[in-house]
């Protein structure tokens, strides 16, 4: 009897703990998909080339994903709001020579990019 009410004591342990883990992955799971935010950025470039350079800048700058549009001039960005920010990302997209609403490409990277690259300057 008493082998009996041991092993049904150490199941309902083992289904508590289990029970409490899954809240807890569950719980992190919510909470990190709550970090994850969608915003729009203005990056100006002309072509195929221009498109994957501004998209490995924005994954460079901690993007999970990164959408330019050439025809809208639009760059769709996620990313973990606590691990980067638009703002980064913009930073990092001027560093490799595309301005943008937040900032613009110093006139060496801008002049080094490909002719095909080279759009109009505001």
């Amino acid at each position: 009897m008493k082998t009996i009410l041991t092993a049904l004591f150490i199941g309902v342990l083992a289904i508590t703990v289990s029970a409490q883990q899954a809240k807890t992955i569950a719980s992190k799971a919510q909470s990190s998909a709550k970090t994850t935010v969608t915003q729009t950025l203005k990056v100006s470039g002309n072509c195929g080339t221009c498109k994957a350079r501004i998209e490995k800048a924005a994954s460079t700058a901690g993007a999970t994903k990164a959408d330019w549009n050439s025809s809208k001039q639009v760059l769709t960005v996620s990313f973990d709001s606590k691990k980067t920010s638009l703002d980064k990302i913009a930073k990092q997209i001027a560093a490799v020579g595309h301005d943008n609403e937040k900032y613009k490409a110093t006139d060496k990277t801008y002049q080094a990019l490909p002719g095909c690259c080279q759009y109009k300057r505001n």
